[in-house]
């Protein structure tokens, strides 16, 4: 049985006990700055990738606030939503920067909110 989404619940069941995954990928440089950034609808594009991949389930929708610096250690927090409107926070956190290559971890909030009234 295919389910177009799954919901936050599900999620958190699935993806948590993924625990950490490492994604590398590309990021593209602003201009004038030597720290590369990566575009937040880009980010949230990969982070729903990897999701995706490691539950074998279909893309959820995934937000992010804002780019991606490319320096170690700096953290961002996304958001999966689910089709009830409930959601999943997902931290990113930027493991090594190699160029204008940024790779980060990303672990799934264990609890979801429910979606609101």
């Amino acid at each position: 049985m295919t389910m177009a989404r799954l919901s936050t619940a599900a999620w958190s069941l699935s993806a948590v006990p993924v625990g950490i995954l490492l994604v590398g990928c590309s990021a593209s440089v602003d201009v004038g700055t030597s720290t590369p950034k990566m575009s937040s609808g880009k980010l949230a594009t990969i982070v729903a990738e990897k999701l995706a991949a490691t539950t074998g389930q279909p893309k959820p929708d995934i937000t992010c606030p804002e780019d991606l610096a490319g320096k170690v250690g700096t953290t961002t927090r996304c958001t999966l939503t689910a089709d009830d409107g409930s959601t999943l926070g997902v931290t990113v956190k930027v493991t090594s920067v190699d160029g204008d290559q940024i790779n980060f971890d990303l672990e799934a909030d264990s609890t979801a909110s429910p979606a609101p009234n």
